[in-house]
């Protein structure tokens, strides 16, 4: 993995990340949250939804793609525009939206569910 922290300074404005190995790149995280990954020498991706995306769109974003046997797989992760690699304040607005729309997925909301202490988990009648 490379420099863990090489893109604290990029955040700072967000606030603190860590990276962790995703796959073939790194997963870029806030507390327990993926709110993006890194992948082809260190391009950001943003978790994006209906609403998020159009920003994106408008700076002509690529999506995160890779291959499933011989189908192309289009993800709902969007490159990070160029511009803001120079823009720690508007990158730290998108990436609180892609922390929203990260938070706001299926799979986040099963991972809240079963993090829930013993003592607060219903408990089933005997």
């Amino acid at each position: 993995m490379s420099d863990p922290h090489r893109f604290d300074d990029l955040f700072g404005e967000f606030g603190p990340i860590r990276l962790r190995r995703f796959f073939g790149g790194e997963g870029i995280y806030a507390g327990d949250t993926m709110l993006g990954m890194v992948f082809n020498n260190d391009t950001i991706y943003f978790k994006t939804d209906a609403e998020t995306r159009k920003a994106f769109d408008a700076e002509k974003s690529k999506p995160f793609t890779f291959y499933k046997g011989k189908e192309l797989i289009t993800t709902t992760w969007l490159s990070l525009p160029d511009r803001l690699y120079d823009d720690p304040d508007e990158l730290a607005q998108w990436a609180r939206a892609a922390l929203k729309v990260a938070q706001a997925s299926p799979a986040a909301k099963k991972k809240a569910r079963k993090a829930v202490p013993a003592s607060r988990a219903p408990r089933k009648k005997r």
